[in-house]
């Protein structure tokens, strides 16, 4: 007896658990479906960036960063609270999107912290960058290495406010090799899947993490705009990657297994 009503008590907190995590993604998703639905609704461009989004994908949902309340579907409970992105308290303001997007990124945000660009966002300087000016509203994209350069060159072009012909250029080199490095490791990572061998597997999963750590690094140097920093990380991650691949596509000479 004792045994079975411990089995009904483990399946009856699996069904709560189950119930409670079915009920928080509903509720992510609520704001969503709800625009969707509505052809007046807010911007679909913007649901459909957020739909395809590493957010969408995880559901994060819209009141994470627009605030409001995900668990109605009357419209004025819903949107209560909410503020308009002009609005200076609001967390999708320009000058609050680094707090905002820190509460789930606090490793970017306290890079960016220490740069200049973000002394001139705290001044209410309106060119300067923030957070959506290379990831977009909804963290949908990353600018593409010559969109970033075109830019860096609204500012630091020759003849502008903040001339330094070399910033979009370094800007450009720098953003191609963290993409290059990034493809290595993601082809690596789907090699390492395919080891059957289960020690070796686990040897070269450390290894791509060791690999990760002076990119992430490089990237953290990247919201600082500290160039030679990021190139110095991302030297070191490049001949890791480059040597974990050598390993992958030449198991026998590299590991002697």
């Amino acid at each position: 007896m004792k045994a079975t009503a411990g089995v009904f008590r483990l399946s009856l907190l699996a069904t709560v658990l189950a119930t409670a995590s079915s009920a928080a993604e509903i509720s992510s998703g609520r704001c969503a479906d709800c625009h969707f639905a509505n052809p007046r609704a807010a911007s679909r461009w913007h649901l459909s960036e957020w739909d395809y989004s590493a957010h969408g994908r995880a559901n994060v949902g819209c009141e994470k960063c627009h605030g409001g309340n995900p668990d109605t579907f009357e419209s004025f409970l819903a949107h209560q609270g909410m503020l308009s992105p002009q609005n200076p308290a609001s967390p999708i303001h320009r000058s609050n999107l680094p707090k905002t997007c820190g509460a789930c990124h606090p490793g970017p945000f306290a890079a960016f912290q220490k740069s200049r660009h973000y002394e001139l966002l705290r001044e209410g300087n309106p060119d300067t960058p923030t957070c959506a000016t290379c990831h977009g509203n909804v963290g949908a994209y990353l600018l593409s290495p010559k969109a970033l350069a075109s830019e860096c060159s609204s500012c630091h072009a020759p003849g502008k406010a903040a001339a330094r012909a070399d910033y979009p250029a370094e800007g450009k080199i720098m953003l191609t090799g963290v993409r290059e490095v990034r493809a290595s490791l993601d082809m690596a990572r789907g090699l390492i899947r395919r080891v059957k061998d289960k020690a070796r597997r686990e040897s070269l999963e450390l290894e791509l993490q060791d690999a990760q750590v002076p990119l992430t690094e490089a990237i953290h140097a990247a919201h600082m705009f500290v160039f030679d920093r990021m190139q110095d990380r991302l030297g070191m991650a490049r001949k890791r990657a480059d040597l974990l691949v050598e390993q992958l596509a030449n198991p026998q000479s590299s590991s002697g297994k």
